[in-house]
């Protein structure tokens, strides 16, 4: 044992150094190889081989750095855009297509809560006219129309009896802060683009009857401009109720009780006639009872299969009765409707053969 009393100290170690202090390691176990440190054997071919691999590790290199560089190059083009506008920069598309969701959002914003008042058009109806562009060239700005929106009808003239209620949900409306952006997006869209009407809970295309995508144009005529002599609308401006003025029809003609299709009764925001059939090419009447009060009034518009105004009957604001006189229609079918509430208890179906 090692730690036995009465031993050298030596003869205490695990293993006793032999005399004359042991033999010292060879120097080549630390060193490489003598083969590695000739030169004398480096081939021709052998040098050509390692210099080509120098060569091929220099060209990868450097074609990798091309890549990277043109990648920047490309990706710093298209966030910026093409010199003298050869492209649009990635953000401004991007806001272009956010623009574009925000006004088809808005549009159906404004048809589940505003056209029942102002038109699905913005012709008016119990509240004013929105689609006119002397009022959209300036009085209803971004800023006018959001504070309306916020604080309600009050906002107009102080009227505290204003039949506009609050719509931000920060003074207890029902819509946050980006459907009310929405809206305004919608009410100043630009008439010279064309959008797509969306299922508001699909957000998908909807189709008409024949398969063909439904779309809209905004109201703003971009190149409107007022004449120099125009009066501004001041800030305090309410405006009248669509139908104040005679509609393009003019006034009503006598005709003989043949020429009569029939009597088209306006009741409880309701047509209770949905079928009415006329003569081609002959001028006919129509008989209509406004019987309602205090919803901004009726009347009966003639559309064609394509969607255009064939005849436009004068709006009754008031209970009271008429008869429209319409000049001769081509044969086809035809959609008679109330412009003030285009909606489906007050749209029917105009047959002409």
């Amino acid at each position: 044992m090692t730690d036995q009393p009465g031993r050298e100290p030596e003869q205490r170690l695990p293993a006793p150094r032999p005399e004359g202090g042991g033999v010292p390691a060879r120097a080549d176990r630390f060193t490489a190889s003598a083969q590695t440190h000739a030169t004398t054997g480096l081939t021709p071919e052998r040098a050509a081989k390692i210099v080509r691999q120098s060569g091929n590790a220099r060209w990868t290199a450097f074609l990798g750095v091309t890549v990277v560089a043109l990648f920047v190059i490309a990706y710093y083009f298209y966030e910026t855009g093409l010199p003298y506008g050869l492209s649009t920069p990635r953000l401004d598309q991007q806001a272009a297509a956010q623009q574009v969701t925000s006004i088809e959002r808005g549009y159906n914003l404004f048809e589940a809560n505003c056209a029942r008042c102002h038109g699905m058009q913005g012709q008016g109806g119990i509240g004013p006219v929105l689609n006119d562009q002397s009022k959209l060239f300036a009085h209803l700005n971004p800023t006018y129309i959001k504070n309306v929106l916020t604080v309600g009808g009050r906002y107009v003239c102080g009227n505290p009896n204003s039949l506009m209620p609050v719509w931000a949900d920060t003074n207890g409306g029902p819509l946050n802060y980006i459907q009310i952006q929405d809206l305004i997006n919608f009410i100043r869209a630009p008439s010279t683009e064309t959008f797509i009407i969306r299922n508001p809970s699909l957000n998908e295309p909807v189709l008409d009857a024949n398969g063909n995508v439904e779309t809209f144009t905004g109201w703003v005529d971009p190149s409107y401009k007022p004449a120099p002599s125009a009066s501004p609308f001041p800030d305090c401006w309410s405006g009248s109720v669509a139908g104040a003025n005679p509609s393009p029809s003019g006034p009503a003609q006598s005709l003989p009780a043949s020429a009569i299709i029939g009597t088209v009764v306006a009741q409880n925001i309701a047509y209770d006639v949905k079928t009415l059939t006329a003569p081609a090419n002959q001028t006919f009447g129509i008989d209509f009872k406004q019987e309602d009060s205090g919803v901004g009034g009726h009347n009966i518009q003639i559309k064609d299969a394509n969607g255009n105004v064939v005849f436009d009957g004068t709006v009754l604001t008031d209970p009271g009765e008429t008869t429209y006189v319409v000049s001769g229609l081509a044969p086809g079918t035809y959609t008679f409707q109330c412009k003030i509430h285009p909606i489906p208890a007050m749209t029917g179906t105009l047959t002409v053969h």
